[in-house]
Order: C-alpha cells, then sequence, then structure tokens
C-alpha cells in the first residue's frame, strides 16, 4: 500500500509543463492523504491556470495511479494568486496585487494591442484582471475593448472622490479616453499627465484584482519615468518588433526599467513573421529573431512572437481583441502562452510582507 511519502516523491518526480519544475520542489503540494488504496491530492499554483486544469489534473493523476496499491486518485487543483514585491520605497496598492507594466521604447510596434490580449488571456484562465491605458496622449483602450462612451456614458462616481472602472470582456478598465471626447487632443505638458495617470490609478474603485495591466506611453522621457519610479510594478514585459530601429529604442525601455528596479519579466517580439492569406509564403517582413536575440544579450526571457496578421487589426478595431474574438485560434493560444509565462515569472518573484507587518506607533507617556 502506497504511503504519504511514496506519494510526495512521485510529485518530485512529475514536472508541471507550465513551469518547467516539479510540483513538490516548486511547493504547490498543499495536503496529501491516503485512505486505503484512496489518495486525495489539493494542488494550489501560484499562476492562473484554468485552461490547463484538466492536463494538470491528468498528469498528475496518471503518475500517483500507477503507484503499487492506488486504487483512485482524487485531485483538487486550485490557483492562489498573491502580491509580490515593487520597487524599494514603494508598497503595493490594497486593491491590486499585481501591476505589470506593458512597454516599449518606440510606438507602432503593437504594444497596446500585446497589452489588451495578454490582460484577456489572464482573465481567461482565472484571474481578476484589471487594465490601465497610461498613453494620454494617444489613448485607445476604449476602441480595443469596444466601450463607446456615448452610449455608455462616462465613468461613474458614487463619491466625487473615485471613479468606477468600465467593464469590458471581464476586465475592469481605466482611461482618460473614457473621459474625452473621441477627437479632443490632451494638450498637456509632462507633469500634468504624470499627475492625471497616478489619480486615473489611485482614484478608480477597483475591485480586488490579482493583476493591473499597464500599457504604458512609448518612449523613456518624463512620463514613463516617473511612472516606473512611482507606481508600485511587481515587473515589467517589453515588446518589440524585430527590426533593428525598434530594437534600438526597445534596449533603451529595458534599461530605464532596470535603473528604477523593476524585473524584467520577458521581451514580446510582434510582427515577427508574415504568412501570405493567399499562397502561404511566410516572410520576415521587419527581419528575424531580433527580440530574441535582444532577450539574450540582457538575459531575460523570450516569451514568444506574434505574426503581422490582419486578423489580429480586424479584431481590435472591431473591439473584441483576438483572445476573446477567437480564441480557439493559433494566434489566440499564443496569447494565452505568454501570459501564463508572464504569470510564471511574477509568481517566482518574492513575495511582499509589508502588508503583513503590524503598523508599530510610539508614543510618550
Amino acid at each position: 500500500m502506497a504511503t504519504v511519502e511514496d506519494v510526495k516523491s512521485c510529485l518530485a518526480q512529475v514536472i508541471d509543463p507550465n513551469t518547467g519544475k516539479d510540483f513538490v520542489s516548486s511547493k504547490t503540494v498543499r495536503d496529501v492523504r491516503v485512505v486505503g488504496g484512496e489518495v486525495l491530492l489539493r494542488i494550489e499554483l501560484g499562476y492562473p491556470a484554468k485552461t490547463q486544469h484538466t492536463a494538470l489534473t491528468a498528469l498528475i493523476s496518471d503518475a500517483v495511479g500507477a503507484l503499487p496499491g492506488v486504487t483512485k486518485v482524487e485531485v483538487d487543483l486550485s490557483s492562489k494568486i498573491v502580491a509580490h514585491a515593487v520597487q524599494r520605497g514603494l508598497k503595493p496598492l490594497r486593491s491590486i496585487k499585481n501591476i505589470i507594466a506593458v512597454a516599449s521604447g518606440k510606438g507602432g510596434v503593437g504594444k497596446s494591442t500585446t497589452a489588451i490580449n495578454l490582460a484577456l488571456a489572464l482573465t481567461a484562465e482565472g484571474a481578476r484582471v484589471g487594465i490601465l491605458d497610461a498613453d494620454i496622449y494617444g489613448p485607445s483602450l476604449p476602441l480595443m475593448l469596444g466601450i463607446d462612451i456615448a452610449k455608455t456614458g462616462r465613468p461613474q462616481s458614487a463619491d466625487g472622490q473615485t471613479i468606477e472602472p468600465m467593464h469590458a470582456h471581464g476586465l475592469q478598465a481605466s482611461s482618460i479616453g473614457f473621459m474625452i471626447d473621441q477627437d479632443q487632443p490632451m494638450v498637456w505638458r509632462g507633469p500634468m499627465a504624470t499627475q492625471a495617470l497616478q489619480q486615473l490609478l489611485e482614484q478608480t474603485n477597483w475591485a480586488e484584482l490579482d493583476y493591473l495591466i499597464v500599457d504604458m506611453p512609448p518612449g523613456t522621457g518624463d512620463i514613463q519615468l516617473s511612472l516606473s519610479q512611482k507606481v508600485p510594478l511587481t515587473g515589467a514585459v517589453i515588446v518589440t518588433t524585430p527590426q533593428d530601429i525598434a530594437l534600438l529604442d526597445a534596449r533603451k525601455g529595458l534599461r530605464m526599467f532596470e535603473k528604477v528596479g523593476v524585473p524584467i519579466l520577458g521581451v514580446v517580439e510582434n510582427m515577427a513573421v508574415h504568412v501570405c492569406s493567399q499562397c502561404g509564403h511566410a516572410e520576415h517582413i521587419f527581419g528575424a529573431d531580433g527580440g530574441k536575440q535582444m532577450a539574450q544579450q540582457y538575459n531575460v526571457d523570450y516569451l514568444g512572437a506574434l505574426p503581422l496578421d490582419i486578423a489580429i487589426r480586424e479584431q481590435t478595431d472591431s473591439g473584441k481583441p483576438t483572445v476573446v474574438a477567437a480564441p480557439d485560434s493559433a494566434i489566440a493560444k499564443t496569447y494565452c502562452a505568454i501570459a501564463r509565462k508572464v504569470a510564471i515569472h511574477v509568481a517566482e518573484k518574492a513575495k511582499d510582507m509589508s502588508l503583513k507587518f503590524p503598523t508599530i506607533v510610539v508614543q510618550n507617556t
């Protein structure tokens, strides 16, 4: 008959295909009980994996079920997302466990499209997710989420001090674009735009979030630097195209986050290849493997590559990004795989303990 130790030894040999680590060393095994020939397991993942539950449960059940004397295996598989450490001197916001910046060194590389699809992919995996449009001068979130304020109205405020986030496709969303007309330019200097962004972050009445994705404005100027210093970021994702001119600026964005102590969660290579819809010919219009080589150069993870595909543009422009418009497509699955990698990198970071300690007040008596 199998014992608890036998089961744990077995699980130490079972590799989670998402993390590449076994379930014991990754400390995901929460409880093991053996009753006669029946084994009861409770596994708690540190990353959202709703779409992976069936496959992971089968993987664990098959391995443990092969032990001598085991007649039945029951696996209770769940995910628990916790807050992780941020830059020194800052504390996570109480209603947001992890804030992830999606950035690029220059505009036009598909950063916003990548950010919205990553947010939707994390939602599809069962996480509670919000997205903040940090591009004051060119907000694109309303269009990408299909939110027309002429029909829905502007964000509401119950107390006159905070605003309610807008909702679409299971996401909570906040953007300056929800508060102005579509063709109204924001003629603001840097400090004013930075203050507006901080207000959007801190005065939006976010419900409890596992992740807040911040779609950063392109570049490495005053607004980007202020945000990376003042917003408690768990990590940053760098989006680039393979061409040299984009990589040159992407490197600057990466180094900016390193200088302010924000970990780089990885690099996403966008518009990596174009496949002709008529003949199937594949062509690397902007070059090949530029993002991969950059990731290797700076010793960060290469999260994945996305194609230059008309469907991505059409779906995003229609207000239904690829992950919700075509969830079973190869492109949506790539976005989901990238999102899982991001969540796993976050889960592997040091946990934030600042809220665990009591506030100590010294009084003169």
